[in-house]
């Protein structure tokens, strides 16, 4: 008799949940309260959290503050040009977000790619993405080097996106692959990231093979947008493989 695949994939779910429970106490990342069931935010913190809301440009997600009705794009996007027609996060700058992210990327707590990556899901209200969604467009993360994915032993975009997939029904696919390892970016220019990042990304076969079937679009998928020099860079691989649209969703605009 053959088992029954939903039961076996609760089962699964139930015994990752209390692993998750035994290796991080199950505390809300911000105050700290008690909670259960693999969550890192109580409704409490979660609620105060600010998400990226009208005004904000219409190419790379920053907040402006006042009133401004009509839809804009900031001084600094106007005289760029992307390979991606929009980011957006779902997210605006805050030290509390910031930390969970850096406590996932950096300290290895991985449980709170749960809760980053239904943040991020919140991008989906854009009408914008609709069109992905309906098409079905891969969510493709941002790839390490392999060096990095070494020392790190895990992609946080990645992470992200395999939560993304399940809030969206988005397949997630390895489109990418990092093939020259690049200095830290956070330090150089928006330029210097540039010349940084040139040539750094490429297709992977499955990439290849998932243009073939669909090349509607892609939605590139990375934890923080700066200044979007690295998914300018991969969305111009994948636009040089044959996907007639890119566009970008991260958990937070930094």
């Amino acid at each position: 008799m053959l088992a029954n695949p939903r039961v076996e994939s609760s089962g699964w779910r139930k015994l990752l949940s209390w692993s998750l429970d035994l290796l991080y106490p199950p505390i809300c990342a911000i105050c700290q309260k008690n909670l259960s069931d693999g969550r890192a935010l109580c409704d409490a913190c979660d609620q105060v959290l600010p998400r990226l809301i009208q005004p904000f440009c219409q190419r790379c997600g920053e907040a402006f503050q006042g009133q401004i009705e009509d839809e804009f794009v900031c001084p600094n996007c106007s005289d760029l040009k992307f390979a991606f027609e929009f980011a957006r996060s779902a997210m605006v700058r805050d030290e509390r977000t910031l930390e969970m992210i850096h406590r996932f990327k950096y300290r290895r707590e991985l449980h709170l790619a749960k809760d980053l990556g239904r943040l991020a899901a919140e991008s989906f209200a854009d009408p914008r993405l609709e069109i992905a969604l309906t098409g079905q467009w891969p969510l493709v993360p941002v790839p390490l080097h392999r060096i990095r994915m070494q020392h790190r032993h895990f992609n946080q975009a990645e992470e992200i996106a395999q939560v993304l997939a399940l809030h969206t029904g988005l397949p997630q696919i390895k489109a990418l692959k990092r093939i020259r390892s690049t200095e830290h970016q956070t330090r150089l220019t928006r330029a210097q990231r540039m010349e940084s990042l040139r040539g750094a990304f490429a297709m992977t076969r499955i990439g290849r093979r998932k243009i073939e079937k669909s090349p509607a679009g892609a939605i590139l998928v990375d934890d923080v947008f700066t200044t979007g020099s690295t998914v300018d860079e991969c969305a111009k691989v994948l636009r040089r493989a044959g996907f007639l649209r890119v566009l970008v969703v991260t958990v937070m605009r930094s």
